[in-house]
């Protein structure tokens, strides 16, 4: 082995071997911070030895700079037994590229998972907001009573641009129909919060399955940890259908007796308008503009 001293010639480092570097290292001829320097330069100097990432250096760069802190923490993990100190750093980087390979993988599952929950979020959420047009218009009801009983009723389902376009039908100002939605949103508060946890779980449980699904794709049909991936796809998809079940039994709809606090008037009168509106819908005698 080739002894190194201060009045040495200058060797690119490429070309002095890893065994000789610690020599340096340990004869306090290089600080730890150089020492640790020439590691990463050699390795990125030689990176085609490795023969990872298809020979693309820019890749193994982004890999180095990961692999980096480990690196730091092999020199001093060294023993001077066995295989030589530059055989030991390329088992390192040879076998954490594997694990280099299943984060960055499962990273790039979990961004497009994610996106693939925002595009169904914001899907869904188009879906309730109906869209109008500019020049469409409601006349003048004919028991326009009952037609906001049906709105404070179904006031979940009511846009903002549908109370503007519907207030002057029934008779009432749009910021007085808003302030009655408002204050019976106020009264279904704490249905309205259990609404918003479950499809803040239902939403993390569909990201949890497309992650599941899409790691399940990217393994072959022999590995060991396809099989517990199965069971914890299975699992996430099952709380899943059930937290979805448990949004799909909530009546999203005030009650008659709230309905009837809102505008001051007796249950009784409520229970009756929409039993009237039901039954003639039924027969398909309601007719609200006649």
């Amino acid at each position: 082995m080739r002894e190194f001293s201060a009045t040495s010639p200058k060797v690119p480092v490429s070309d002095v071997p890893l065994s000789d570097l610690r020599k340096q290292y340990l004869g306090n001829q290089l600080s730890r911070k150089d020492f640790e320097g020439r590691i990463f330069q050699f390795l990125l100097d030689n990176y085609q030895r490795f023969h990872l990432f298809s020979h693309d250096q820019d890749a193994f760069t982004d890999y180095l700079c990961w692999l980096y802190p480990r690196l730091s923490r092999a020199i001093d993990a060294y023993k001077e037994v066995g295989a030589s100190f530059d055989a030991y750093i390329s088992s390192i980087v040879r076998w954490s590229s594997k694990e280099y390979w299943s984060r960055t993988n499962d990273h790039y599952i979990a961004e497009c998972a994610c996106w693939e929950t925002h595009a169904r979020e914001d899907s869904f959420a188009s879906e309730l907001t109906p869209a109008y047009l500019a020049e469409e218009c409601f006349k003048p009801v004919k028991k326009p009573r009952q037609i906001l009983i049906l709105l404070l009723k179904s006031y979940s389902f009511v846009s903002d641009d549908f109370i503007a376009r519907v207030a002057p039908a029934i008779g009432v100002s749009p910021d007085e129909l808003t302030l009655m939605i408002d204050k019976i949103r106020e009264l279904c508060n704490d249905r309205e919060e259990k609404i918003r946890n479950l499809q803040e779980k239902l939403n993390c449980q569909y990201y949890r399955c497309v992650v599941y699904q899409r790691q399940l794709e990217s393994l072959p049909e022999s590995s060991a940890r396809r099989e517990t991936l199965c069971g914890c796809l299975k699992r996430a998809q099952a709380h899943y259908t059930k937290i979805k079940q448990q949004l799909a039994t909530i009546n999203r709809k005030a009650s008659n007796s709230q309905v009837a606090k809102i505008m001051n008037i007796p249950k009784g009168t409520v229970d009756s308008a929409l039993y009237s509106i039901k039954h003639r819908a039924l027969h398909g005698l309601y007719k609200p503009y006649e």
